[in-house]
């Protein structure tokens, strides 16, 4: 059964509060080296048959994330 990965992050513009704990933590932790992170959502979806990309797209758009406020990625799953 196919699997669909759907990964949701805050837009660039957008300010990630949880993504600037994590870096100051980081920071704190010994890991100076890290510049950036943005905190997310990940899913994954099985679906029959092959994936309607369209379809996927409206399902991601409408229920998992924000467009306003958020981007969206889809790909197949590497098994």
């Amino acid at each position: 059964m196919p699997q669909v990965v759907v990964d949701v992050v805050l837009k660039p513009e957008i300010s990630d509060p949880q993504g600037q704990a994590v870096l100051g933590a980081l920071g704190r932790l010994g890991h100076p080296g890290v510049r950036s992170v943005r905190q997310g959502k990940h899913f994954v979806l099985e679906v029959d048959g092959d994936p309607d990309e369209a379809e996927l797209r409206e399902i991601a758009e409408t229920l998992l994330a924000n467009p306003v406020i958020e981007d969206v990625e889809l790909r197949l799953a590497n098994d």
